[in-house]
């Protein structure tokens, strides 16, 4: 399709360029991270350091 005007390329160019940056914006917050939660923050520190080696 060599007759098409530049610009008419230009504007599918940033068409599909907006189109694909909604796309990964909206996927990236559809995710809903939760932090685990701990009952007792103190109760990772208490772990022994031995090598068992």
């Amino acid at each position: 399709m060599p007759q098409m005007a530049p610009i008419s390329w230009l504007s599918l160019f940033i068409i599909f360029s907006i189109t694909f940056m909604l796309y990964n914006i909206m996927n990236f917050y559809s995710m809903n991270y939760k932090s685990p939660q701990f009952k007792n923050k103190f109760k990772m520190f208490n772990k022994s350091l031995n090598w068992k080696w």
